[in-house]
Formats: structure tokens, C-alpha cells, sequence
């Protein structure tokens, strides 16, 4: 017997699908992804953060950041989210995916029902105040070459599925807005009141 995706799902409780962030560094993808991650936890959604810096140390370390690098760089992050969903996971992927071409490229491999595009709205002015790692400040010093933002292009999406804003809202808001999203498309049940449960009893 081969255990199919539909098989996981049922099991699970939750449908499977990819949550595919983007944004500039310093945004607050990861951390973002990370509060997301607990709060489908809580809830016993079967997730998994896919995230872009551990995967360039680990699956992707013989890539640069050329445009042409930076798309097979989402390509395999593509094919490598595609085998979570396959069991049955809800996929987070916090990646800069700064081009339209690279973001199509992701949201090719998969179901228009199983991507969904996150873009993560920080200004360049916010990334840089925080600058968590000191990457503007080298790239500034041009010690990083092709530094997304400052001397590589970063295409703000055109259309994604969902946008919330980090400089304006707590990470906390934000992700309970990535939440009910993921309620209205049906992707996870919403949370039920203690009458509500009450009443079902």
C-alpha cells in the first residue's frame, strides 16, 4: 500500500501546502516563520521551516548570488518543500527570493491551491536601523557583493496572496494575520471556543 498525500492530510487533520515568504534581509521572514511555526504547533499542524540562510550552508552552500544562482537556489528549495508537502506538511519558507522570475519559478512547482505568496513589507530604511547580522553595514562598505537592497535589485511582488507589514506591526500580529488566511483558504480549521467546543460535546 503507498501512502498518499490525501492519506497524511486526513490523518493530519489539515491540508498541505507552501507558505513561501519574501522580503528584504532583515524583514523579519525567519522570525516571522519561526512564531507561525509555534503557533500551528499549538494547534497540531504538522509544519516545517524550510529556511534560507541553513539551507545555503548546508544544501545549496556551492551557490552564489547571481540571478542565475539565486534561482536554482529557489529551485531546489522548490523540490525540497515539494517532498514535505507530499507528506503532508504545511512548509514555511523564509527566502529574499528577490526576483518575479525566482517567485514564479517556486510557485510553478507546485498547485495554485497549495502556494501561497507572503510578502513581507519592511522598509529598506527599517532593515538597515535593525540590520540583525551587519550585513548593510558590509555591503555598504561593499565587502558584500550583490547585497539584495543595495547593490542587487530586490522586485517588490506584484500580486502575492497575502502582505503584512513588519514596521508597522508586532511579529505577533502579523503572523495571527497569516493565520486567518490560512482559516479563510481552508488550509487549517479555526479555532473553536471553549462554547463552541462545549456545544459539539
Amino acid at each position: 500500500m503507498t501512502i498518499t498525500r490525501t492519506d497524511w492530510e486526513k490523518r493530519n487533520g489539515h491540508r498541505a501546502g507552501v507558505v513561501w515568504f519574501t522580503g528584504l534581509s532583515g524583514s523579519g521572514k525567519t522570525t516571522l516563520a519561526v512564531e507561525l511555526e509555534e503557533m500551528l504547533f499549538e494547534r497540531n499542524v504538522r509544519c516545517r521551516i524550510l529556511d534560507g540562510d541553513r539551507l545555503r550552508s548546508g544544501l545549496n552552500q556551492d551557490l552564489g548570488f547571481s540571478e542565475q544562482d539565486r534561482l536554482e537556489n529557489i529551485r531546489r528549495t522548490s523540490e525540497a518543500a515539494s517532498l514535505f508537502v507530499e507528506a503532508g506538511f504545511v512548509v514555511l519558507a523564509p527566502l529574499i527570493s528577490p526576483y518575479e522570475a525566482g517567485r514564479q519559478l517556486a510557485r510553478q512547482r507546485f498547485e495554485s491551491e497549495d502556494f501561497i505568496e507572503l510578502y513581507v513589507r519592511c522598509s529598506l530604511f527599517e532593515c538597515e536601523r535593525r540590520d540583525p547580522k551587519g550585513m548593510y553595514q558590509l555591503a555598504r562598505a561593499g565587502r558584500i557583493p550583490e547585497f539584495t537592497g543595495i547593490s542587487a535589485p530586490y522586485e517588490v511582488p506584484a500580486n502575492p496572496e497575502l502582505t503584512v507589514d513588519t514596521e508597522r506591526y508586532q511579529v505577533r500580529q502579523c503572523a495571527h494575520s497569516v493565520i486567518e488566511y490560512l482559516e479563510t483558504e481552508n488550509w487549517i480549521e479555526p479555532m473553536r471556543t471553549h462554547t463552541e467546543a462545549e456545544v459539539k460535546r
